[in-house]
């Protein structure tokens, strides 16, 4: 069984019954905090963290406890996590990196318009960039645990896309500095907003709008806010938005020569891979649900998708500009790391 097929497996045991059975902690016992901001119900807690929690905890034999703190439940705002964990205000945090904007400009590479092709692959891409630069580099004051992309992202309107020019002034929450520019490129009015806030967003009309993967939508109920839903054919996504688990770096440096093996075993490529799979294989119960709510699902084709691939070529052209004045070679980094998902899709 290669790679994919291993982790593939994993994810469906996952989705089949969301049960892994937890170690028991022992009396010398060092509880971690890990703090995120989707609600429990949401695939990344239930299908990813803690599963993977379980798997540590059973590593390290029963040394380690983790406790979930989940929908901010912790206090602080989702831009707040990474800051959370670097302060030792929580022992580990799960975010969209986006949502602490300027902070971490070369992983903003994989947000890019289309940059996106497989979400397993560019995961993968992501994690390797992570381990030969970025852990050392901009997330120097964080151990990264994992590190990995969502599934392609759907526009979900009030009022139906089905070409370039629908878009034109509306209102559509992005979660992210380089997606937003993208859906002001494309002729929307962005809204930067977390997750979180999307329901009463367009619940209140100020948003008409948003883009997200269908793996998250059933958490906020948005087939109930939203009737249209506009997807992309072909393999390149219309966006992204890469995830991380970190973990304060004197924390883990505090613990155990087994229970940084335990982290370590389950962490990584394996985590970032797992969660990927995850997450796409999400995206599939997430779609039905507004099927069977009687929703409108859009496909553009080949020829209009190459119409919004043009509009957002600008989004590319400045990221790459400002990418100089940064430190790096903005092109560079592109084709670095559209190397990197290519040679892990080949896997």
């Amino acid at each position: 069984m290669n790679r994919h097929s291993l982790i593939k497996t994993m994810a469906a045991g996952v989705i089949a019954s969301g049960i892994f059975a937890g170690a028991t902690a022992s009396a010398e016992t060092t509880t971690l905090r890990l703090h995120q901001f989707l609600p429990p119900v949401a695939t990344v807690p239930k299908h990813i963290l803690k599963p993977w929690a379980d798997r540590v905890v059973a590593a390290s034999n029963g040394s380690l406890s983790i406790e979930h703190f989940d929908g901010m439940s912790l206090g602080g705002r989702p831009p707040e996590l990474m800051d959370q964990a670097i302060d030792g205000v929580v022992d580990m945090s799960m975010t969209v990196v986006g949502y602490t904007p300027g902070r971490y400009p070369k992983t903003e590479v994989f947000e890019l318009p289309f940059m996106m092709t497989d979400p397993i692959a560019t995961s993968l891409a992501f994690w390797q960039m992570v381990e030969d630069d970025l852990q050392q580099g901009e997330y120097k004051d964080l151990k990264v645990l994992g590190a990995w992309v969502h599934g392609p992202g759907v526009i979900h309107t009030k009022e139906p896309v089905t070409k370039l020019e629908d878009l034109a002034g509306k209102k559509l929450r992005g979660p992210t500095r380089v997606i937003n520019d993208m859906l002001s490129e494309l002729g929307a009015t962005p809204v930067g907003l977390p997750l979180p806030g999307i329901p009463e967003a367009l619940s209140k009309g100020v948003v008409e709008g948003t883009v997200i993967p269908w793996e998250v939508t059933p958490s906020i109920r948005l087939a109930e806010l939203v009737s249209h839903h506009t997807e992309f054919s072909g393999d390149e996504a219309l966006y992204t938005a890469t995830i991380v688990l970190v973990m304060n770096k004197d924390k883990y440096n505090s613990l155990t020569d087994e229970q940084r093996a335990a982290i370590d075993q389950e962490s990584g490529a394996t985590l970032s891979e797992f969660a990927a799979q995850v997450m796409f294989d999400y995206d599939a119960p997430g779609r039905e649900i507004a099927i069977k709510n009687g929703n409108n699902l859009i496909t553009l084709d080949d020829t209009e998708v190459a119409r919004f691939k043009q509009a957002a070529q600008p989004v590319i052209q400045r990221w790459v500009a400002e990418a100089e004045g940064k430190g790096f070679d903005g092109q560079a980094l592109i084709d670095q790391a559209k190397a990197l998902i290519k040679e892990k899709s080949d896997m």
